[in-house]
């Protein structure tokens, strides 16, 4: 497996350096190119890590730290050179899984690098438990969904119907198969209920600038594009 690293790093330089040296050892790094929303950039990379400068343009990283975790679990380590103890507190408290001060050597960086994803992905502790599509990002433990700055709490059933499309981007989900998987069984459950609920989150999703999120493949079923 490839991991993706997102590099919240503003001196471009470092991040030149950064990805050089992580894509020698088969990682793949970007930048961030715009700092006012990094959110939109984290959520379309999808990365498995994620490095942070502390002092960034426009918000610092305790800031875009605090967002990430409202949305997910994917290791977050921190780069500063304001290596003292309270920095390391606050990143601790803001749900970092590390600390590196600069200047650090190389080697050091990748092998924190290394010990985060083994922890979080081979052992799984810390696996982020989210679904992400053009954007979207689907908390599957607080059930609640982000777009942009846009967050919306979904209901059980609302929930349950977008986990299994987003779980499959592409394929048309057939209405008895949503039916099984919501309600575990096809008795007493009139098809109309299921309309009734899908009417119901994609108007909650337009809401939030998702209009024609959830596509309908008539007498079939629903899907979402690829």
């Amino acid at each position: 497996m490839k991991y993706r690293i997102l590099l919240v790093e503003d001196v471009e330089m470092m991040v030149e350096i950064l990805k050089r040296n992580l894509g020698k050892w088969g990682y793949l790094a970007r930048g961030i190119t715009d700092f006012q929303n990094v959110m939109d950039e984290f959520q379309s990379f999808e990365p498995q890590l994620v490095l942070m400068d502390i002092s960034l343009p426009f918000y610092n990283g305790y800031y875009w730290c605090g967002e990430i975790r409202k949305v997910s679990q994917v290791p977050v380590i921190f780069l500063s050179s304001s290596g003292d103890d309270m920095n390391l507190v606050m990143a601790i408290q803001l749900g970092a899984d590390d600390f590196v001060a600069k200047p650090f050597r190389m080697d050091v960086l990748t092998a924190k690098i290394q010990a985060v994803l083994r922890r979080a992905y081979t052992f799984g502790v810390s696996s982020p438990e989210v679904l992400a599509h053009k954007g979207v990002t689907l908390n599957l433990d607080s059930q609640i969904l982000a777009f942009g700055d846009q967050k919306l709490e979904l209901g059980k059933n609302e929930f349950g119907i977008l986990r299994t499309l987003l779980e499959h981007p592409g394929k048309i989900i057939e209405r008895t198969e949503l039916i099984r998987n919501l309600w575990e069984t096809e008795s007493y459950i009139d098809d109309n209920t299921l309309t009734v609920n899908v009417t119901r989150l994609r108007r909650r999703l337009e809401e939030i600038g998702l209009k024609d999120y959830i596509l309908t493949k008539k007498g079939v079923g629903y899907y979402v594009e690829e």
